[in-house]
């Protein structure tokens, strides 16, 4: 699942890109010859393949594929390659969809039921070994009985699976990783590895040619970098941190959109570590940290502080799940459960120092700054805390060792993420679950808000996964982000939405096809 957290900003932000026809020198940056209808992207990191089979864009805004659902930037569902919603059986269990029958691919082939059947049985081929394929696993089997026809037939009934639908359909027969066919409103061009992707309007797009004729997405890992190129012209658009953003802020040509996500930053802990895995130091820890002073300062009021993974703008939230900052708390709660303060001030229990490791990714601003409120909010209260700023291979191995200043969250199913992020089954395998939680409850509340169909049931299922990974602080959450876009230009049809961490869909990007300058 490494593919959520080192592309948290990429594809997304070629959505966000879409809207604008470029002015000034920003049309030569790409190297794509000056062109004046070119738009060039600042790209926080670079894709790992750009199949949706093997993980690219699962929910959509990927504008080189179409899904048989996508979303309205309000995140209700609508058809995409499907006519309608799908047909669901009584016992929930067999779900089929219809095709438009005016798609082609960009080949020139036409979509058929046995593209979309090709696709969902590559994904879940384990011999594909596709990260996403956990995600789908309700799929017992997927049929084409006539061209225009796709029938899922499940092993439970698993209410998420239209929301699923948004998986963009590869041509049946391919399962090209770098230079894609899809049905989308771009084409896939040119991918310069560690450079740039160079994609095209796809002028024969059924839902009506873009406005926008070619993107290309510049790779800048650095926030800092893509600030700077941006200002100097280069880049058209880019995804900054609020603070960094600020400067741009009433600038003369320079459209800022602050957009509300579900995407939150928290600390990932260690279960099995003799300090990490003490249940009264993540709840300590959770009481010392302000986050307000978070909100105000870091993100300069663009988020909202966070205590739980399912974000309170959305109805799947437990208003019960909340917390406040309280400093002498954490210390009554330290004391009681024998973490005793030493002479260095450093707190102490059995021989063991009250001191942990906290990773972030080291071109990550934000997640720096927030590391270092950490690190200062837990020496208040005698825990002391090593900063690592590491590049994600170096993460990577000691996830279940190290703490780690992780960024997840989804405004779509609670379903999503929450399942591999804290079902035991999933504990270890990747970027889901690093530090290897273990609770019974939770597992029995995931596995009944996963296969009921019935609304009552999934919402005191997930209600309760929520109080208890509150309790547990497997994660302690940290701020709820507002994603700051820095935009070249005015354009019509943007119309925000709700983010998700990945930034691939709703928002700024569910219909940035259609976005036009109005100059």
């Amino acid at each position: 699942m490494k593919r959520l957290i080192a592309l948290s900003v990429a594809f997304g932000v070629l959505a966000t890109a879409a809207c604008s026809a470029p002015q000034g020198p920003a049309a030569t940056a790409g190297g794509t010859g000056g062109a004046d209808d070119t738009f060039v992207v600042g790209l926080s990191s670079e894709f790992d393949n750009l199949s949706p089979v093997l993980g690219f864009s699962p929910d959509g805004g990927s504008m080189i594929f179409d899904g048989l659902m996508t979303r309205s930037p309000d995140l209700t569902l609508k058809p995409s390659l499907a006519t309608a919603a799908p047909e669901v059986s009584k016992d929930g269990r067999t779900v089929t969809f219809t095709l438009r029958q005016d798609v082609r691919f960009h080949d020139g082939k036409p979509l058929t039921s046995e593209d979309v059947e090709y696709t969902y049985e590559a994904l879940l081929d384990p011999k594909n070994n596709s990260p996403i394929r956990g995600d789908y696993s309700a799929i017992e089997s997927v049929e084409a009985p006539d061209p225009a026809k796709v029938v899922f037939r499940l092993k439970h009934p698993y209410a998420p699976l239209a929301q699923r639908a948004t998986l963009g359909i590869v041509p049946k027969g391919t399962l090209e990783k770098t230079k894609p066919v899809g049905s989308g409103p771009y084409r896939f061009t040119s991918w310069t590895p560690g450079d740039k992707i160079v994609l095209e309007a796809n002028k024969d797009y059924w839902g009506g040619p873009p406005a926008l004729t070619r993107v290309v997405l510049a790779f800048a890992p650095d926030d800092n970098v893509r600030a700077t190129r941006l200002r100097a012209g280069e880049f058209d658009a880019t995804v900054l941190p609020p603070r960094a953003a600020a400067g741009f802020r009433g600038q003369a040509g320079l459209s800022v959109f602050d957009v509300h996500s579900a995407d939150y930053r928290g600390i990932s802990w260690p279960m099995n570590e003799p300090v990490t895995g003490d249940r009264a130091i993540r709840q300590a820890m959770s009481l010392a940290i302000d986050r307000q002073a978070m909100v105000d300062s870091i993100l300069v009021g663009a988020g909202t502080p966070a205590y739980g993974p399912v974000s309170p703008d959305t109805t799947w939230h437990n208003p019960e799940v909340t917390g406040r900052t309280d400093a002498e708390a954490a210390k009554r709660l330290l004391d009681s459960a024998g973490w005793k303060t030493g002479k260095d001030g450093i707190r102490e229990k059995g021989g063991t120092r009250a001191a942990f490791t906290l990773m972030y990714p080291a071109g990550d601003s934000l997640r720096k700054e927030l590391a270092l409120a950490v690190a200062s909010d837990a020496k208040r209260v005698g825990l002391a805390v090593e900063l690592a700023g590491l590049d994600w291979d170096a993460i990577e191995p000691r996830m279940s060792k190290d703490a780690l200043m992780m960024g997840y969250g989804t405004p779509y199913d609670p379903d999503y993420i929450n399942y591999e992020m804290f079902h035991s089954a999933f504990a270890g395998k990747g970027f889901f679950n690093p530090g290897r939680y273990d609770n019974p409850d939770v597992d029995r509340l995931l596995d009944e808000g996963r296969e009921s169909a019935d609304p009552a049931v999934r919402e005191r299922a997930y209600r309760g996964v929520q109080k208890i990974l509150h309790d547990d602080q497997p994660w302690t959450y940290l701020v709820f982000l507002k994603h700051v876009y820095v935009i070249r230009g005015d354009y019509s049809g943007i119309v925000p939405g709700v983010d998700a961490h990945e930034h691939a869909t709703g928002g700024l990007f569910a219909t940035i096809h259609t976005w036009k300058p109005t100059a």
